[in-house]
């Protein structure tokens, strides 16, 4: 068994002897840094219709092939660039607080659009989404799937600990806590802490528990 195992790791490269990136980041991990951070700053500014890959990979730093090497269009780099400035912003922390938890659903996807670059991000790739299959069906599948999952957590536990009823429609609920954040960035209207207090109430009280009702085992 030792004899085997000796060979086993003489067949390993030395690690010792690969070379490496001095300082910072590996060559790579800088590149994808730069072309992510360089179509983010060019789709605020072009929107999609004006972004060209060869501007990405001038502003980056880096050839046209190494985009290429990780995106094969695109539509797959502004999803790329989409799902990473999301992705802070969805999950709705347990608290064991119904209100609070739906609150945090409105907000969350409030806090995304108006203060951080996934609103203008979103904002020029809005007709996209809708008419691109290319770029709309799998950020349909991901990142908008990703935050309908969590709310609909966030009910279901609403649901369980009484402050909801049971038959409250999942689906319908989780779209009237995000979607009207989605309807005044298109649209327009202010996009305030009151307004997703309002959206929480309202939410509340189509779908809360009556006061003195008993909770269905």
């Amino acid at each position: 068994m030792t004899t085997i195992d000796q060979t086993s790791a003489a067949r390993q490269p030395d690690r010792s002897l690969v070379p490496r990136a001095q300082g910072g980041r590996p060559r790579s991990d800088k590149a994808h840094r730069g072309i992510l951070d360089a179509a983010r700053e060019l789709l605020i500014a072009e929107g999609f219709a004006g972004l060209r890959l060869e501007h990405v990979a001038a502003r980056a730093g880096v050839g046209k092939a190494t985009i290429y090497r990780r995106w094969a269009s695109k539509e797959e780099l502004c999803l790329a660039v989409l799902d990473e400035l999301a992705a802070p912003h969805i999950r709705i922390v347990e608290t064991g607080d119904t209100h609070a938890e739906l609150l945090a659903a409105t907000r969350n996807a409030m806090h995304a659009v108006v203060d951080t670059p996934f609103g203008p991000v979103i904002e020029a790739l809005l007709s996209q989404i809708a008419m691109n299959p290319q770029l709309g069906d799998p950020f349909r599948a991901t990142t908008v799937q990703s935050r309908r999952d969590e709310v609909r957590r966030a009910i279901g536990r609403g649901i369980k600990r009484g402050d909801l009823r049971s038959d409250a429609d999942i689906d319908v609920a989780t779209e009237l806590l995000v979607g009207p954040v989605y309807f005044r960035l298109m649209f327009g209207g202010e996009l305030t802490p009151d307004f997703a207090e309002r959206v929480v109430d309202a939410v509340l009280r189509g779908y809360g528990r009556p006061a003195g009702s008993t909770v269905e085992s």
